[in-house]
């Protein structure tokens, strides 16, 4: 089966496949594993502490593949400066950057007469024209199933997907509900010429900073077990239920906004959970993809069985 897309000739990969930006767990290990096996793997920029982290977990990747990657920038964290880190990615020539949660025009300005491609996660139609206008090659495209944060419309993927597609020239990367070889197809279907997984990938032998209790969570939990916080904060991100999220939630009722959430939403509070296994001394973002994983392989094992699904599907069409 031909996989070729304009997504994998703009990104120079083997299949339609992205990684997620996952912030504190996109690093050399997952990134260069995800582009060995024919998508593009990213690191978390704003997840490192300093331009000289993000160098050395660059260098790391280029070690591990001489296959593209990109370097993901969550660039809507309260107002926490970017440029010097963006400025390590030029240097380091990187194949691709992406943008979630924020106002891109600064990157773009900042990458203009670079061959850096530039990706622009958005989370409804008006966001994706927006994007195009200012310079975006592709646009990834999430819907409300999704893990992490999300957009205030609620609209879910099947929805979202056609209408950006029918908004836009520029291709569309379907992200949200994504986790297997009939979610590639039919992303595909919708008019979308690639996917981006988040929280797919999390549950994976090389996402080695994601504590065990956290993938087992993964796969023994269901779509039901996410809930969506900080709507009061105008910023809706989906998590894995716990007795954390739900102090969240009575938070949040009360309308005490940012200064009585914060100790909560905190990234220190993300990575108890994450990185030490602390279910309810935390929180963990995941996706409804959830209630579709069922094990932990390897980066190119779970490839390989995506593309043998989506072959076998293919051939049900014919």
């Amino acid at each position: 089966m031909n996989w070729e897309t304009r997504v994998t000739k703009l990104l120079g990969i083997q299949y339609p496949i992205v990684q997620g930006g996952l912030a504190y767990l996109a690093y050399a290990d997952l990134a260069a594993a995800v582009s060995n096996a024919g998508g593009l793997g990213q690191i978390t920029a704003m997840s490192l502490d300093g331009p000289e982290e993000l160098r050395e977990e660059i260098r790391k990747v280029k070690e591990k593949t001489s296959k593209p990657f990109g370097v993901n920038f969550a660039i809507g964290q309260h107002g926490r400066p970017f440029s010097h880190m963006l400025d390590v990615a030029i240097e380091e020539n990187v194949p691709v950057v992406s943008m979630t949660g924020g106002n891109p025009t600064p990157v773009f300005d900042q990458l203009k007469g670079t061959d850096i491609k530039k990706l622009v996660l958005v989370a409804a139609k008006r966001q994706a024209i927006k994007a195009q206008e200012l310079g975006a090659d592709a646009v990834m495209v999430v819907g409300q199933e999704g893990g992490g944060h999300l957009g205030k419309d609620d609209t879910g993927t099947f929805v979202l997907i056609p209408q950006v597609v029918e908004s836009v020239s520029i291709p569309v990367i379907a992200s949200g509900g994504i986790g297997d070889g009939r979610g590639l197809m039919a992303a595909l279907s919708l008019g979308a010429e690639g996917i981006e997984m988040g929280t797919r990938f999390i549950a994976t032998k090389e996402c080695i900073h994601a504590h065990p209790t956290y993938k087992e969570a993964l796969v023994k939990g269901s779509e039901s077990d996410t809930v969506v916080i900080k709507r009061s904060l105008g910023a809706p991100g989906r998590a894995i239920g716990n007795e954390w999220t739900k102090k969240i939630l009575e938070l949040e009722k009360m309308n005490c906004g940012y200064e009585g959430l914060k100790d909560y939403i905190s990234g220190i509070s993300n990575k108890r959970y994450i990185y030490d296994g602390e279910i309810n001394e935390g929180y963990a973002w995941a996706g409804q993809v959830m209630g579709l994983i069922h094990d932990i392989p390897s980066v190119k094992q779970l490839f390989e069985r995506m593309i043998l699904e989506g072959e076998e599907i293919r051939r049900k069409w014919q």
